[in-house]
């Protein structure tokens, strides 16, 4: 049976590929319809198990990473596309199948959204987990953050091995006393901690330091005249210099080399681990057109875009574009732009427009942070161009983009640019 579901999957997605679609989760929910015990049989075939990577924020880039660091001692299945889904996590599974069903990897990695992630744990009982965070994210998905919470106490419970917790969320830390697997906690340094708000701080709560122990903490950010970040593992502090910027991929750098130790790997392995971990699709990446460097920057949340926009700390672009789309995917109410503080984009020389289905909605909540927009331009290539056109060359351009239109730009800037 686990060789009729893998040939059933791969010829799904031989067929979108051909018609040129990405085939990304309509394989996976093939297989998932006509062998719904494929996914858990595969998975029991993996000597350590699988690692689930959950929370609001920072999921794509810290299964990247986590990824990449087991990659230094084991074969790592990944779900790399992004795709969150259970039915992600199955395509990724037979895309890298055999044709005989055999899988040749030690253990899986797999990003689920958090409400998907309940479902893939009654399938499949993960041996380690990583958690986040809990932050209002698409509130017609979602309900409120404690909902959020409660199905990540799910994941929690569900994981047999090690949970890996952020002790700075105290949503998520609480989830300690959902679990009988062994607890490991990361963070950031008590200096630091106001740089980094759970949703309480976010929305003027006060800052909660705490005293659980981290098996990782974060002692201090990258700076322009010191690239790299340092971590401090059993009382010793390390230096590394990491390709995926911003501040919260370092707080990310953090969960995933919490997760790497508590796999076993040595101290000096996970830190050689996240000096080669690149920009997650759409989260950071960089590309050159006509000799202008693009940078994309997924948002799709008050507190992501907030961190989002601290990549600008460090270096003024020349131009800023903010796309906004409402499709499902991005969640249809866009309300949450206004608990976004943009009122610093105003004192920043860069070119400022905005595109995407929500164009308009977004230069009138620029407007109210007196942040003025040189251009309102709902077609996302053209705004992209224009952008470009209008930077000096080697200037630089950052787009804030939600999901839906990140795809869409992310298929342009490969037709018009080169990935760097």
């Amino acid at each position: 049976m686990q060789v009729l579901a893998v040939w059933l999957g791969k010829l799904t997605l031989l067929a979108l590929r051909l018609i040129g679609r990405r085939g990304n989760a309509l394989p996976g929910l093939v297989v998932e319809k006509v062998f719904p015990r494929y996914l858990a049989r595969a998975m029991a075939g993996l000597p350590e198990g699988v690692v689930v990577v959950t929370g609001t924020n920072g999921k794509t880039t810290t299964t990247k990473m986590v990824a990449t660091v087991l990659g230094e001692q084991f074969r790592v299945l990944t779900n790399d596309t992004g795709s969150n889904f259970v039915r992600g996590a199955i395509t990724a599974t037979v895309e890298h199948a055999s044709w005989s069903g055999r899988l040749r990897y030690d253990v899986a990695v797999f990003e689920l959204d958090e409400a998907w992630a309940v479902r893939f744990v009654e399938r499949v009982a993960p041996r380690h987990c990583l958690l986040l965070n809990v932050m209002r994210d698409q509130l017609d998905r979602f309900g409120e953050i404690d909902t959020t919470a409660g199905l990540l106490g799910r994941v929690a419970a569900a994981t047999t091995g090690t949970a890996v917790l952020n002790r700075d969320d105290q949503r998520v830390a609480a989830l300690a006393a959902r679990t009988s697997a062994t607890v490991s906690y990361y963070g950031v340094a008590p200096p630091l901690r106001e740089l980094f708000p759970n949703d309480e701080e976010l929305y003027g709560g006060p800052v909660h330091v705490s005293d659980l122990p981290a098996a990782v903490e974060l002692q201090a950010l990258p700076a322009p005249d010191r690239p790299a970040l340092t971590l401090r593992i059993d009382e010793q502090d390390h230096d590394v210099v990491l390709r995926a910027e911003g501040p919260h991929n370092a707080q990310n750098a953090c969960g995933a080399a919490a997760l790497g130790l508590a796999l076993g790997l040595a101290e000096s392995t996970v830190l050689t681990g996240l000096g080669k971990v690149s920009p997650a699709f759409g989260r950071g990446q960089t590309f050159a057109v006509d000799g202008r460097r693009v940078q994309l920057q997924l948002v799709k949340n008050p507190a992501g875009f907030r961190q989002s926009l601290r990549i600008l700390d460090t270096a003024t672009p020349d131009a800023i574009v903010v796309v906004i789309n409402d499709d499902y995917a991005d969640g249809r109410d866009v309300s949450w732009l206004w608990d976004v503080d943009f009122r610093a984009l105003a004192q920043l020389s860069s070119r400022r427009s905005t595109s995407g289905t929500r164009a308009a909605d977004m230069a009138v909540r620029l407007r109210y942070d007196d942040v003025a927009t040189d251009e309102v331009e709902p077609d996302l290539e053209k705004a992209l161009r224009s952008a470009v056109r209008a930077v000096p060359a080697d200037g630089a351009v950052v787009v804030f983009s939600t999901y839906t239109a990140m795809w869409a730009l992310h298929a342009v800037l490969q037709r018009i640019g080169v990935a760097q």
